[in-house]
């Protein structure tokens, strides 16, 4: 009897079947794995780069519109330090300019007392002088406080310098002003003096 050939049947040798080991299924899962994570860490990190230019820009922006709104804002501050320098320095150039009719008559007017003037001329000099000077002050912003007798007593614009029994006046009413008062640009300057009417003493009876 032949000898009997070796089978070839894989099942009667399973050692020479060529297997693979399970842990290197395992092993190319984790770097597949490991190369998508490195691919998507990639990807954030552009992302983030992106994201952080952006930024950056913007901040440069930003830091631009500061400074130029600084530099501005020191302009400004600059300018209205010299307004308010020049306003200070020329604030009576006006009325200074005003005044300098007044005081060319009052030079007339004692120019002329020296001649033979008469009392009525260099009275007519005085009021003239007198008008230019109101209206000077006028221009400016003043008012005359100069209450009429007999309206009640004002304390924010007059001074009581006396009180008058009378019965010709009601009482606490201005029985005489003393010397006018002036407001400018509604700011009382001096109140005007006046003396207040009060009620007579009742006789004894």
């Amino acid at each position: 009897m032949p000898p009997t050939e070796p089978t070839l049947d894989p099942r009667a040798h399973p050692e020479a079947v060529e297997t693979t080991h399970p842990f290197a299924e395992l092993a190319a899962a984790q770097d597949a794995e490991e190369d998508l994570e490195i691919l998507m860490s990639r990807e954030e990190i552009d992302t983030l780069q992106r994201e952080l230019d952006q930024a950056l820009a913007k901040a440069d922006e930003h830091w631009k519109l500061y400074l130029s709104a600084h530099a501005e804002m020191e302009n400004l501050r600059k300018r209205a330090e010299r307004d308010v320098q020049n306003a200070h320095k020329f604030a009576l150039e006006r009325f200074f300019g005003e005044l300098l009719p007044v005081r060319d008559s009052l030079e007339l007017g004692l120019a002329a007392a020296d001649g033979a003037t008469e009392v009525a001329h260099l009275r007519a000099g005085l009021e003239l002088t007198l008008k230019q000077l109101a209206a000077a002050m006028e221009k400016s912003g003043a008012r005359e406080v100069n209450p009429a007798i007999g309206v009640k007593f004002n304390p924010t614009e007059h001074e009581a310098m006396a009180m008058m029994p009378t019965d010709q006046q009601e009482p606490n009413t201005v029985a005489q002003v003393v010397q006018k008062g002036y407001q400018l640009n509604e700011r009382l300057i001096r109140p005007a003096k006046v003396i207040v009417a009060q009620a007579p003493p009742k006789p004894a009876g």
